[in-house]
């Protein structure tokens, strides 16, 4: 008899998927969800955020929400960003967010190469998992969602920087419109091109 007979690893029955949205922009916050699906209740359709359009995102959004056993979205701000830097401030995100999953997960699968300490359970890191595990596409799609619908609402405020068309990200556009109008409250100090409009002020 083998010592895997004698001590079989236990069945792992609530997996959280991780995932982020948001570490490249120069505006707005980095978006972090996590999600435990409910075998008993699929959804169909689900992929890596990316490769989806934003009317099936949209779509799949509140699906997720209605039929996860938990999901919580958790945004770390500009300021927060910007002392910690964006690895450890998106980890952070990370952190927050399985933390305040009811029922907790026993294990926890992040898509990338990093995990953040402190969990208090079992974690897994996997280069590409938004495309290999359905509960990290659920948590890109609810993290790529959360995040675009919060920059369209920054834009009804800062209509000028074009928010709600590039979602902060460091487009053409968006870089004239900061060297024109200098960064606002919700610009990552940190980031080269926000540092360097207000050197240039």
């Amino acid at each position: 008899m083998t010592s895997a007979s004698l001590f079989p690893m236990p069945v792992v029955r609530l997996i959280a998927g991780v995932d982020e949205a948001g570490r490249g922009p120069l505006a707005g916050p980095v978006a972090v969800a996590a999600v435990i699906l409910d075998d008993a209740r699929p959804i169909a359709g689900l992929n890596d955020s990316k490769q989806l359009s934003e009317a099936k995102r949209e779509a799949l959004f509140p699906l997720i929400q209605q039929r996860a056993l938990a999901w919580r979205v958790v945004f770390v701000e500009p300021d927060e960003i910007d002392r910690l830097n964006i690895l450890q401030a998106t980890l952070e995100g990370m952190r927050r967010a399985v933390m305040a999953l009811q029922p907790f997960p026993e294990l926890v699968r992040i898509d990338g190469n990093r995990a953040p300490k402190g969990l208090n359970c079992m974690a897994e890191t996997l280069v590409g998992g938004d495309a290999i595990e359905p509960a990290i596409m659920a948590a890109s799609i609810l993290a790529k969602v959360s995040r675009d619908r919060l920059m369209v609402q920054l834009h009804a405020t800062f209509p000028q920087y074009g928010f709600d068309v590039h979602k902060g990200y460091p487009t053409p556009a968006h870089l004239s419109a900061l060297s024109r109008h200098g960064p606002c409250a919700h610009h990552r100090r940190s980031f080269a091109p926000v540092r360097d409009a207000l050197a240039g002020r």
